[in-house]
């Protein structure tokens, strides 16, 4: 079953552990703030075709993260890089070894701009951008949808929807010319 697509409903929770924080880098460095809004988001999804997931966005850990996204299946459970890049290894756990297996990054190492070069090719080619309007805002719906849940105490449905775009080829270049 094919996890990812548009989302049907979500139930969440949302909590502040701490009213007070500090921040820990650039300029303001070590100046506190009140805290709020709640800080750790805990949501179950209901995919339209029937797949669940859960998620947590929290900044309520004791320690420091690495910007990696974990995906966990029926056979397996997937860790991302830091979605920020392309370039780093993802790991799968599949029951085989402890430590995981790394797979290499394929394709473009490309990272901050490349929607904005994708949409610029589509443009040109004549063919719909793979970012489209409608999957943007059904991430805004599902991320209000999360907050209102929290909120609320009860399941919310998420009304958007969007045809999926297929994915970009390994061999995409987004640095070819378009204009």
């Amino acid at each position: 079953m094919q996890v990812f697509g548009p989302v049907r409903r979500v139930t969440a929770v949302g909590s502040t552990s701490r009213p007070i924080r500090t921040i820990g880098s650039g300029p303001r460095a070590g100046t506190e703030f009140t805290v709020t809004v709640p800080s750790h988001h805990a949501a179950l999804i209901e995919f339209e075709n029937g797949a669940s997931a859960q998620t947590i966005f929290s900044f309520e850990s004791h320690r420091k993260r690495a910007g990696f996204v974990e995906v966990s299946g029926t056979k397996a459970t997937i860790q991302f890089p830091d979605p920020n890049g392309f370039d780093g290894e993802s790991v799968i756990f599949d029951g085989t070894d402890d430590d995981g297996r790394a797979v290499a990054a394929v394709g473009s190492f490309a990272t901050r701009g490349t929607g904005v070069a994708e949409l610029a090719q589509a443009i040109r080619a004549g063919r719909p951008e793979r970012a489209a309007g409608e999957q943007a805002f059904h991430v805004l719906d599902v991320m209000v949808a999360i907050a209102e849940s929290a909120t609320r105490g009860e399941t919310v449905a998420v009304e958007s929807s969007f045809e999926k775009a297929p994915l970009v080829p390994a061999e995409w270049n987004p640095t070819v010319a378009t204009l």
